[in-house]
């Protein structure tokens, strides 16, 4: 079926409603995890500020429970990056995304050239479930039967042949450690799942992330040739254009509210998916904004949403047990605006201060960018 333009607003707020931004949601962390299909987290805190800026009420503990009674994990995923998922996710997207992973061994299979890799995983696989180890353990017990090998180079390449997952108690709120890894299904006790379809996984992309093209699809993956899954998909959705004539596709019954809905001030942690997701990030952020986001060593910083787009970036300073928020805008900011955003900031900064055992000291607005 086939409607009407859909221009970055209407699609900033489709977007903001089904990531939970334009309002709180009484929803459990468990459910908020799965309704995302998962979140990004190369880090132990962002997945902690995601879910407070979504959920009404969220308690931290609930996620650190969550992480240590092994509903949810930490595990590279989407895009190869480390993302916090509910453990049947985990089991259900790891083969899926297997190629995405695959691309990141092979592009460095010059470095263990000679290796069999079967000998390597299988090796890897049997440490790893021994005992939860550090990548640096490993590299070391590997290297005894690798000895011309680099054990840094052979750790990694385990890390792209196994579903590995990251163990408490790393990720969990106020605590500490080094990245441990064993395999997703020691961790789980289950196998993983190859069943699931990639139709399921689009499905679930476009009621997260909705409406979006094949392109914005293959983006918020990493994997290749969704046209042929979204085809077999169209009969099921509804299709759209956006203002550049480019094919969009969502679940006919998704919320796509009206445009000019109010929507609340918002603060991002870094890396949230809300910015990662799309090919064309014009429904969440101007391109002469873009840059802003950009850094030398891949970092996507933490944001600030006003009126549902990115018009600033966010960070926390430290001095004496003292913790300030300081915002730095993109352009100059109305009082109304900085008031607003002084009030959320507050409560973010006393829900971070209070994690780490800090005072918090206010919100700050350095010169805009």
């Amino acid at each position: 079926m086939t409607a009407n333009v859909l221009g970055p607003r209407a699609l900033n707020r489709a977007l903001l409603e089904r990531q939970m931004l334009s309002g709180r949601q009484k929803r459990s962390a468990f459910e908020a995890i799965e309704r995302l299909v998962g979140m990004q987290a190369q880090a132990p805190i962002p997945p902690y500020i995601g879910l407070w800026t979504r959920i009404d009420g969220f308690d931290p503990d609930e996620l650190s429970r969550l992480i240590t009674d092994r509903d949810v994990v930490r595990i590279a995923l989407m895009r190869n990056t480390v993302h916090l998922v509910s453990a049947r996710d985990c089991l259900r997207l790891r083969p899926l995304v297997r190629p995405v992973i695959d691309r990141g061994l092979y592009a460095r299979r010059a470095d263990i050239e000679g290796v069999e890799v079967e000998d390597l995983a299988s090796a890897g696989r049997a440490l790893l479930e021994e005992r939860p180890r550090t990548a640096r353990e490993l590299g070391a017990l590997l290297e005894e039967r690798w000895p011309e090998r680099d054990p840094t180079v052979l750790a990694r390449a385990v890390r792209h042949l196994l579903p590995l997952v990251q163990v408490p108690p790393r990720g969990v709120w106020g605590k500490s450690g080094q990245t441990t890894h064993t395999t997703a299904e020691a961790w789980l006790g289950r196998p993983l799942d190859p069943t699931y379809s990639p139709d399921e996984m689009v499905l679930r992309y476009l009621g997260a992330f909705g409406p979006a093209s094949v392109k914005d699809a293959q983006t918020w993956c990493g994997l290749t040739r969704l046209d042929r899954v979204f085809e077999r998909l169209r009969s099921s959705l509804h299709s759209f254009r956006d203002e550049r004539g480019k094919e969009l596709f969502d679940l006919p019954e998704a919320p796509r509210p009206d445009p000019n809905v109010p929507a609340p001030p918002r603060f991002l942690p870094e890396f949230d998916n809300l910015i990662l997701s799309h090919a064309d990030r014009t429904r969440v952020i101007a391109e002469e904004h873009r840059k802003a986001l950009t850094s030398r060593n891949g970092m996507v910083p933490a944001v600030v949403l006003l009126d549902g787009f990115v018009r600033a970036t966010w960070k926390t300073e430290r001095s004496r047990g003292r913790a300030t928020l300081v915002i730095e805008p993109f352009e100059t900011l109305s009082s109304r605006d900085q008031d607003a955003l002084t009030d959320e900031g507050e409560r973010l900064l006393g829900f971070v201060a209070e994690g780490r055992g800090e005072e918090a000291s206010g919100v700050r607005f350095a010169e805009k960018i």
